[in-house]
């Protein structure tokens, strides 16, 4: 089974995080993974997208032009990648910051509103988890365990004051 995700938004919402997070949680389940990011020259507030395939055999090439799941935070991100989607899809979007509702039919869209959670939870910079955590539920291809395991590889030595509101930010969205 392979699985190409897309994640896309603005630069500052740990879109790049959020895909190396879901890479490392691939590899804690012994898959093949591929993490390719890509950003705009203006980083913060500039856009961002970070392609994952995890498979359960060798990945032949890193470049996601059909994504099996697209994540997006922000307008631009669903405008832009919305009809890439395969048929039978899942699109998650971050209601809080995109109103507009996903025009297709033939993919599944799921509305969470990260931003807003990530606001009441105390955890303003983790709505990317949030909807990562979601994500998690709705495909099934990793567990929540593996991505808390994870979690613990990906959050730097520097900023392990933040590792269980990361872990706090994963299961809300689980939950959602």
């Amino acid at each position: 089974m392979t699985t190409q995700i897309l994640i896309a938004g603005f630069g500052g919402q740990g879109v790049l995080f959020a895909g190396k997070c879901l890479a490392y949680e691939g590899l804690v389940e012994n898959k093949q993974v591929s993490w390719l990011p890509s950003y705009g020259p203006e980083m913060r507030g500039g856009t961002a997208n970070c392609s994952v395939i995890l498979s359960d055999e060798p990945v032949g090439s890193p470049i996601v032009s059909n994504p099996d799941v697209l994540i997006v935070m922000n307008l631009p991100s669903l405008d832009k990648y919305e009809k890439d989607v395969v048929k039978g899809g899942k699109i998650f979007v971050d209601s809080t910051l995109i109103a507009r509702k996903v025009e297709r039919t033939d993919v599944d869209a799921f509305y969470i509103p990260a931003t807003s959670m990530a606001n009441e939870l105390g955890i303003p910079s983790l709505a990317n988890m949030i909807i990562v955590g979601k994500m998690i539920k709705e495909t099934g291809i990793v567990t929540i365990e593996s991505a808390c395991e994870a979690m613990k590889k990906v959050v730097s030595a520097r900023h392990q004051d933040m590792l269980d509101a990361n872990i706090k930010a994963l299961n809300a969205g689980y939950n959602y």
